[in-house]
């Protein structure tokens, strides 16, 4: 698929089909992230690939709502969970890089996963302490994000007018509402 391709098919997946996930592709994912930049080349970046139906039960119900709002996760083949040893990145004033880093690393996952035909769903909504748990992550490593791989379901029904209304979230303000140059 044509990069710009890849960027415009790239959507948050909120169901997927029970087809499971080719190895080869989820290490095509991690590889992608493996390559992307970082300040100072300090790579903080450690990412946890889930299958187990069990721990992505108990992930679901990891989040800060009480398990309401990733409700939806329960389903999905595989969770990548992205974390930081966030000393191994550093700071500039009040700006902590390892958040940086580690979102140029999954977006790097994203986009190789929508390359890949798998759907993917960028979610920040739960607790860092809960998840930490489920993991067993040590307290000095940081739980910056987690994403679904999996292949998108078709959408039928319900869930196709929902989309549609939905779509008014896909509109994108033009370049000349975002952009400046020289000054502001």
């Amino acid at each position: 698929m044509d990069f710009y391709e890849t960027i415009r098919r790239r959507r948050s997946v909120r169901k997927y089909s029970d087809q499971s996930v080719p190895e080869e592709a989820i290490t095509r994912c991690l590889e992608a992230a493996r390559l992307a930049p970082s300040w100072r080349n300090g790579q903080p970046w450690r990412f946890i690939v889930v299958r187990d139906r069990e721990t992505i039960q108990r992930l679901v119900r990891a989040n800060w709502l009480g398990g309401v709002v990733n409700l939806w996760l329960k389903d999905v083949p595989v969770v990548i969970v992205a974390c930081a040893e966030a000393r191994a990145s550093g700071d500039k004033g009040d700006q902590l890089y390892y958040l940086v880093d580690v979102a140029i690393a999954l977006e790097h996952v994203v986009l190789a996963a929508t390359a890949e035909g798998l759907g993917t769903c960028w979610i920040g909504g739960f607790s860092e302490d809960k998840v930490r748990d489920v993991l067993g992550i040590p307290d000095h490593i940081r739980v910056v994000a987690m994403t679904p791989l999996g292949y998108p379901a078709d959408r039928k029904g319900l869930y196709d007018r929902l989309a549609a209304v939905g779509k008014r979230h896909l509109r994108r303000k033009s370049l000349e509402e975002i952009v400046r140059y020289e000054k502001w």
